[in-house]
């Protein structure tokens, strides 16, 4: 069976390279540990806001503020959790 990507996981990754401007190969090699805040140095406090908001546009989804804190972007793995639970409300 060929391998299937998550379309919430792929919507992430392009909105890294779309918004954050973070090279698509550095974007392919993330896995769920990779660090996002503090180790990209394109992920900073003003980029999370058009983060959050292209992710409720490309997403259809709603994050209010007390969704985000700081754990939200401490990994892709835990970004991808995030995005796919909103996705599944």
């Amino acid at each position: 069976m060929p391998f299937v990507a998550d379309p919430t996981e792929t919507a992430i990754r392009e909105l890294l390279v779309d918004v954050l401007g973070v090279a698509p190969a550095t974007v392919a090699a993330m896995t769920d540990d990779t660090p996002l805040f503090g180790a990209l140095p394109e992920l900073d406090s003003m980029a999370v806001a058009g983060l959050l908001t292209e992710m409720e546009d490309r997403l259809d989804i709603m994050i209010d503020d007390d969704d985000v804190d700081g754990d939200l972007f401490e990994s892709f793995g835990s970004l991808v959790a995030f995005a796919k639970a909103k996705v599944a409300g």
